[in-house]
């Protein structure tokens, strides 16, 4: 059984940094995708960033690119997000999920941690 527990998230002004991680226990993160997904208030959940298990190839929503970056530990079996110049749209809670063996859904989530980015 795959667990994930996201950490990282706060408060920061408009314009500034955060780096999420989402440390796994249970398999490792390289025989899995992994992915940042983010549910805004009252918007439904929403893909961020993932990274592949064997290649690491990284993908990113069209809003984060160029701004947020995905990369991983595999000693400490960690996933990160790194968040630049942030805006106050990136506010959210934000979701690490893991695909399933089979590779069809992401069946493994995180509890969420709260990401606020004031003006």
């Amino acid at each position: 059984q795959v667990q994930l527990v996201e950490s990282g998230g706060g408060l920061v002004q408009a314009g500034g940094s955060l780096r999420l991680s989402c440390t796994a226990s249970g398999r490792s993160v390289t025989t899995y995708t992994t992915a940042w997904f983010r549910q805004a208030p009252g918007k439904e959940r929403a893909f961020v960033s993932n990274i592949s298990g064997r290649s690491a190839t990284e993908s990113y929503a069209d809003s984060v690119k160029g701004r947020f970056t995905i990369s991983r530990d595999n000693g400490k079996n960690t996933v990160y997000l790194q968040m630049n110049s942030l805006k106050t749209e990136d506010t959210a809670v934000y979701y690490c999920a893991a695909l399933n063996q089979g590779g069809e859904k992401y069946a493994y989530w995180g509890q969420g941690t709260q990401v606020t980015v004031s003006s």
